[in-house]
Formats: C-alpha cells, structure tokens, sequence
C-alpha cells in the first residue's frame, strides 16, 4: 500500500499577532539582510579586485562570503515577506 500524503506547504508561526511587532520585525530582518549584504558583497568585491588577496586563504574567504548570501538570501526575504503581509506558509 502506497503513501498517498504529501505536504506541499508547512506552517510557520507568527512572531507576534500585533500588526506594529510585526512591521518592527521586518525592518529588524530588512537591516540584518542589508547588513549582511553590504557586509558580503565588500568581501567580495575587495577579494576578485586586489591580485594581491587571491591565495588560498581569500579563496575560502570569498567562498564563505558567497556561501553566507546565498544562505541569508534564502530564509530572511521570506520571513520580511511572511511579518509585512502576515502570511503563514513556507512552501
């Protein structure tokens, strides 16, 4: 007999169920995700710009920075996208 249940949706919780904690939380991620960003994207950007830091160990630092913004870029738009439309669901 074959497994018939399949769950395309989870169901994340809530923050706070008031509307002003919440616009509070998505500027709070909105400045983490910004920061982390900015942050990142200087490693980079010094990193492929300067021969100079293209050794080994600015290699892994430069895949570490990539690794970190694609990490931040996958769970915090969706959390900022679950407080400012109060949402509830992460496919």
């Amino acid at each position: 007999m074959p497994n018939s249940s399949s769950v395309s949706e989870f169901l994340l919780l809530a923050f706070a169920d008031m509307r002003e904690l919440q616009l509070l939380h998505f500027v709070l991620f909105l400045g983490i995700y910004l920061a982390a960003l900015l942050g990142n994207g200087l490693i980079l950007t010094a990193i492929v710009c300067d021969h100079r830091l293209h050794t080994p160990m600015y290699f892994f630092l430069l895949n570490l920075a990539l690794l970190d913004v694609g990490c931040i870029s996958t769970t915090l738009p969706k959390a900022m996208a679950n407080a400012l439309w109060d949402t509830k669901t992460i496919p």
